[in-house]
């Protein structure tokens, strides 16, 4: 009787390498890839396992550079700080800023997603002309409110009279002919949803991201990575600038010298 194992397997249809060859999406690496293939094109490949279009890659890669830095928001100001305190390790800084994107900053474009896909889901039929989708929209706002649940995507705490991110990015779609249901959907909350709230809020960067790449076809569960994605590469910028010009001691000295102690009986 044979006692040999049978050898595993891995499969894998990302990257692999020998002894003298690597071999990424089922491309040589050096010889068809590098030099040839943008980062933003190929991080949609490597999510979908679909080279994009040069359309798609134009919408993919636009709404990473209206993630990647909204200036000294918590995620920044974590990763500066921990850099303050451990400058030998970069990757905890980076971690640290990553580590903030959640329901409020960054994680809106998966909440926006997933939102504009269950309603989509729950239609018998998607309209074809603006009144329709008005219809969808202000029902599905008013499910939200009627669930004391927020509508994702709305309102933005600097750019209240409108995020610049939101119609560039819709035109981009249109310019591409990359402008689908999720984007339509969005677009008519922003229409509709002060009938029912009785208040006009705007759409937000974070937000029409999120409608976007789910119209490019990136997955519910790859969204808030994909923003994660763009936000490294400003986290980083804010290290370098950090090693350049740093603020991160005086953010922490402001704090800690201006800490008051409160008696908590009072």
């Amino acid at each position: 009787m044979s006692t040999d194992s049978p050898t595993p397997s891995f499969p894998t249809s990302l990257g692999t390498s020998e002894g003298t060859t690597i071999t990424l999406l089922g491309r040589d690496l050096p010889t068809e890839l590098m030099g040839e293939v943008g980062f933003g094109e190929l991080a949609y490949w490597l999510l979908t396992l679909e080279r994009p279009t040069p359309q798609q890659a134009r919408l993919f890669e636009a709404v990473l550079l209206g993630l990647a830095d909204h200036g000294f928001t918590p995620t920044a100001i974590a990763a500066r700080l921990t850099y303050l305190s451990a400058p030998d390790a970069i990757q905890g800084a980076l971690a640290a800023g990553l580590l903030g994107g959640g329901s409020r900053f960054l994680g809106v474009t998966e909440d926006t997603g997933r939102f504009l896909d269950e309603v989509l889901e729950g239609l018998d039929a998607r309209p074809d002309d603006e009144a329709g989708w008005d219809e969808v929209a202000r029902a599905a706002v008013t499910r939200q409110k009627e669930a004391g649940r927020f509508v994702p995507g709305l309102g933005h705490p600097v750019h209240k009279d409108g995020d610049p991110r939101t119609p560039r990015l819709v035109q981009i779609a249109h310019e591409e002919g990359l402008y689908g249901p999720h984007l339509a959907l969005f677009e008519a909350i922003g229409r509709t949803h002060a009938d029912v709230l009785g208040k006009r809020l705007p759409l937000n960067g974070a937000g029409v991201s999120g409608a976007a790449l789910a119209d490019l076809g990136i997955p519910q569960e790859l969204l808030r990575g994909t923003v994660l994605l763009a936000r490294c590469a400003g986290l980083l910028g804010h290290i370098a600038e950090e090693i350049r010009r740093p603020v991160a001691n005086d953010v922490y000295m402001t704090v800690d010298r201006n800490a008051v102690y409160v008696d908590p009986s009072a």
